[in-house]
């Protein structure tokens, strides 16, 4: 089976099995489009449609403009999304948030450092890669 945290959100999929669909009529080939999802899901390296559709079924979904909170660097937030771009495979996405109260993102008391506006990369489940000494997710997103 495939890395589940590189598949595309289920509306994204079944763009791709559209796409297919058309590109195979172009050359004479017919199919339905329940055939082109079968074909998309083995593409993916799932056994069928149902299966992909179920591995994807638990992608966040975000866009500009979403209201989010979470925790940045162990602060917690609400924000706005700026924007939004997946980057590399697929993998990942870009995100610039803009936080309703600026975070402090030193921990010590004899300074501060307060960010408003921040840029991170989150996977699909709205987790970074990046983790804090403490071990923690730089960036933790979820729709508020």
């Amino acid at each position: 089976m495939t890395n589940t945290d590189n598949i595309a959100p289920i509306e994204e999929l079944k763009v791709q099995a559209k796409r297919l669909r058309d590109r195979l009529r172009g050359a004479g080939v017919q199919l339905s489009h329940s055939e082109t999802l079968e074909l998309v899901a083995h593409q993916h390296g799932a056994k069928d449609w149902n299966t992909l559709h179920a591995m994807a079924g638990n992608r966040m979904r975000l866009g500009v403009g979403d209201r989010v909170e979470g925790r940045y660097l162990g602060q917690p937030f609400a924000a706005e999304i700026r924007g939004l771009t997946t980057i590399g495979d697929g993998t990942h996405r870009r995100v610039t948030l803009h936080f309703d109260d600026p975070v402090d993102v030193v921990q010590f008391d004899s300074f501060s450092a307060f960010r408003q506006r921040v840029t991170g990369e989150i996977g699909w489940d709205g987790r970074s890669a990046r983790h804090t000494s403490d071990g923690e997710p730089q960036l933790v997103v979820r729709p508020a």
